[in-house]
């Protein structure tokens, strides 16, 4: 009955008071033993304050998983302003030679002349009298008139135009090559024992529609011209050099 006895008085009284034994220290059972945490109060006296603090660290190569697999693209987003032109490239290398194309239509060029003469004389009747003329050298077209002495024309461009005539004795010699009702040159020779041949030239450039023709001017003197059946004293020429298409 002893030992029952003491094993209760064992449990129930503190350490301090068994007799014989050394008392302990008593520590409080809220605070842990090691290490004091970093709100923790610390007095000065105590043996925890001069102690280095540690902090603890965790590697997170650790903790780290595997690369997962890729996820679905997403859509794509809007196009961005257009940017300003970049420099100028390099010069390409020469292309090969084409094929040969198909021919062209054959060019059309424009021609125009006439050369007409008088073999009979003409003495001026009026002051202003058109020189008619009798025979046809060239008329390409029918574009000059005989009996009104006028070149019509119908291929604008320029013209090349000359004028002979022979003079007659002692008497004046007097002409105009006109341009519709303009004189573009005149052909003169004074009064002479002797009859000479007499030429004028030039070039005009005519429109379409435009005349030229040869006009006698009578001044206070006889105006004439010389002219035989057997031979061609009198002719007067033109033809085109140049088209104004072409000008």
């Amino acid at each position: 009955m002893a030992a029952p006895t003491l094993l209760l008085l064992a449990l129930l009284l503190p350490v301090g008071a068994w007799p014989g034994l050394p008392r302990r220290p008593c520590v409080h059972c809220c605070r842990p033993a090691w290490p004091p945490g970093p709100y923790a109060w610390v007095s000065d006296g105590d043996p925890w304050r001069r102690l280095p603090r540690v902090r603890p660290t965790i590697d997170i190569e650790i903790l780290k998983g595997e690369k997962g697999e890729a996820g679905v693209r997403g859509r794509a987003g809007r196009s961005g302003k257009e940017g300003p032109p970049g420099a100028r490239g390099l010069q390409g290398r020469k292309g090969q030679k084409g094929q040969v194309g198909p021919p062209g239509a054959p060019c059309q060029r424009a021609y125009a002349a006439f050369s007409v003469g008088r073999r009979e004389g003409l003495h001026s009747s009026d002051d202003f009298q058109a020189v008619p003329f009798d025979t046809e050298l060239v008329n390409l077209d029918g574009a000059f008139d005989l009996a009104a002495g006028r070149f019509l024309c119908t291929v604008p461009g320029v013209y090349f135009l000359s004028l002979n005539v022979h003079t007659w004795n002692y008497k004046e010699t007097y002409l105009h090559i006109m341009l519709n009702r303009r004189p573009a040159a005149v052909l003169y020779a004074q009064p002479s024992e002797r009859s000479v041949m007499q030429a004028q030239s030039l070039m005009l450039p005519l429109a379409a529609g435009d005349a030229v023709w040869v006009r006698m001017f009578q001044r206070d003197q006889d105006n004439a011209i010389y002219g035989e059946h057997g031979d061609l004293y009198i002719t007067f020429s033109g033809h085109l050099v140049k088209p104004a298409a072409e000008l």
